[in-house]
């Protein structure tokens, strides 16, 4: 049985696509997940030690090199900083939160180039812009998603990503160009809808539409670089983040699980770009958000 549930845990984590999303979405609540399975294999590691079962214990190489091939490089060390380098913050910041200025100081602490939010709303948009507009001279809202940046920003307009079934009063996207002293930038930012897991499985049908208008805006981008920050509700594993994580690279070293913030579980919570490098991506201390906010190096090269 040890030696089954060993080739069965190889099996999904080299193949999650192969389990279909039909009833519930099953594969992506699984591909949501997949990095937990690791603990699976040290539970079956255990199991196979206590049993004292070499056919198991030689099973279980398999589920472990699986793992090391898709997550083991998310353990190593960064690359050094270089001078082209962006830094760049994303953080759903929560409309509940009831201290916006000392979350905004705490984003500008790690002293980025650009700050994504989510779920700005009245009173604390305005203390958000107040408190960032020192060191951020630069920023732009749409709806309820917004961009400070610490260089020139040009070009800036909403970006529909409306699923079918929601009408006005619903503004969760922008796009603006942003003009570095590298080059000039194209920043999406972005908050997709929610999903919820009950019964039936994964409820992501909007979620999924909304990446797919997201993916066509950046597929249809005349800059050639690039980034996108935003609270996408999925994990880059994700079936249904595929219309992004299939045009743009993502991050290839940090887990940097963002949600809940209470307990992280998952990296909801994105930075992605094309025509350019995610580096290392790490969480920054709690703020008073259900989320974690994330801090990623973009390397222009």
């Amino acid at each position: 049985m040890l030696t089954v549930l060993a080739v069965l845990a190889a099996g999904l984590l080299a193949g999650p696509r192969a389990v279909p999303n039909s009833v519930g979405r099953v594969g992506s609540l699984l591909e949501v997940f997949l990095p937990w399975l690791g603990l699976a294999v040290v539970v079956l590691f255990g199991l196979a030690l206590l049993r004292r079962s070499a056919v198991a214990l030689v099973a279980l190489l398999l589920p472990v090199a699986a793992w090391t091939y898709h997550f083991g490089g998310l353990l190593l060390p960064g690359a050094e900083p270089g001078a082209r380098d962006l830094v760049v913050v994303q953080h759903n910041v929560s409309d509940e939160n009831t201290d916006p200025a000392d979350t905004a100081r705490a984003l500008a602490d790690v002293g980025p180039d650009l700050i994504a939010m989510e779920e700005l709303v009245l009173p604390g948009l305005s203390v958000y812009a107040k408190t960032l507009a020192p060191d951020y001279p630069y920023h732009v809202v749409r709806g309820t998603v917004g961009l400070w940046s610490k260089h020139p920003l040009s070009d800036t307009r909403w970006v529909d990503i409306r699923p079918d079934g929601i009408t006005e009063g619903w503004s969760r996207g922008l796009r603006a160009v942003v003009r570095t002293p590298h080059r000039e930038i194209a920043v999406y930012v972005a908050h997709l809808p929610s999903v919820r897991v009950g019964a039936s499985g994964l409820a992501s049908s909007w979620r999924d539409e909304s990446a797919d208008l997201l993916g066509r805006a950046v597929a249809a981008e005349r800059l050639r670089t690039v980034i996108l920050l935003g609270d996408l509700n999925g994990t880059v594993e994700d079936r249904g983040l595929a219309p992004l994580t299939s045009r743009m690279n993502v991050a290839q070293r940090g887990f940097a699980f963002s949600y809940p913030a209470g307990f992280p579980l998952a990296r909801i919570d994105q930075v992605m770009a094309r025509s350019a490098t995610v580096g290392h991506i790490r969480t920054l201390p709690a703020t008073g958000s259900d989320h974690l906010p994330v801090a990623a190096r973009i390397i222009l090269g």
